[in-house]
């Protein structure tokens, strides 16, 4: 009898979810959109902004300096970051830092003139590339300017990574201006 007894609890015991599973309601013709989370459109990648993803921070510098970092490592710091150099810069910096990557690559800045007087804005005035190994979280690119020096105005650097440069590798643009000298003394003052 107590067997009996013990079996029939077991029963009621293990067939109690059995049954309440049953009771669920099964939707029919559900549109897909009811179960998608997001509700309103992903914000779209901007190609003619400074780069995302992969650099955790891109800046244009008059300079930089090599500092030992944490783990023993060389980071690449930058000097004096500005987006406006005077006429008579020699070579204009972009550093920036990576964040963890898994493979070497290259960084490569092409530069073209945007809004400059006299040149043409679809041909390459100067360019870099950096070749990244993979312990390295920072690196630079240094950008000479054309014979005669920067010319003022408006310019803009395609920022590339990758093998090569093409359309696939477009990470970002940054931009600077090279504007003409001001004297110290004010534009109306004489000495």
């Amino acid at each position: 009898m107590r067997q009996w007894s013990a079996l029939i609890c077991l029963i009621l015991v293990f067939s109690g979810p059995l049954a309440w599973a049953e009771d669920l309601p099964l939707t029919h013709n559900v549109p897909v959109p009811d179960f998608q989370n997001r509700t309103e459109l992903p914000k779209p990648y901007n190609f003619d902004a400074p780069p995302q993803g992969m650099f955790r921070s891109i800046v244009l510098a008059e300079g930089f300096e090599e500092e030992l970092g944490f783990q023993l490592t060389h980071e690449i710091v930058p000097v004096r970051p500005t987006e406006q150099f005077p006429v008579g810069t020699k070579p204009v910096f972009i550093v920036f830092e990576l964040h963890q990557h898994y493979q070497s690559f290259q960084v490569f800045g092409l530069c073209y003139p945007e809004q400059v007087d006299g040149l043409d804005g679809h041909r390459v005035i100067a360019e870099d590339a950096m070749y990244i190994a993979l312990e390295d979280q920072t690196g630079y690119l240094k950008l000479f300017p054309a014979q005669g020096g920067w010319q003022p105005g408006r310019y803009k650097v395609e920022i590339h990574a990758g093998e090569q440069v093409n359309d696939m590798s477009l990470m970002g643009t940054m931009r600077f201006t090279i504007s003409a000298a001001v004297s110290r003394l004010g534009p109306h003052t004489f000495p």
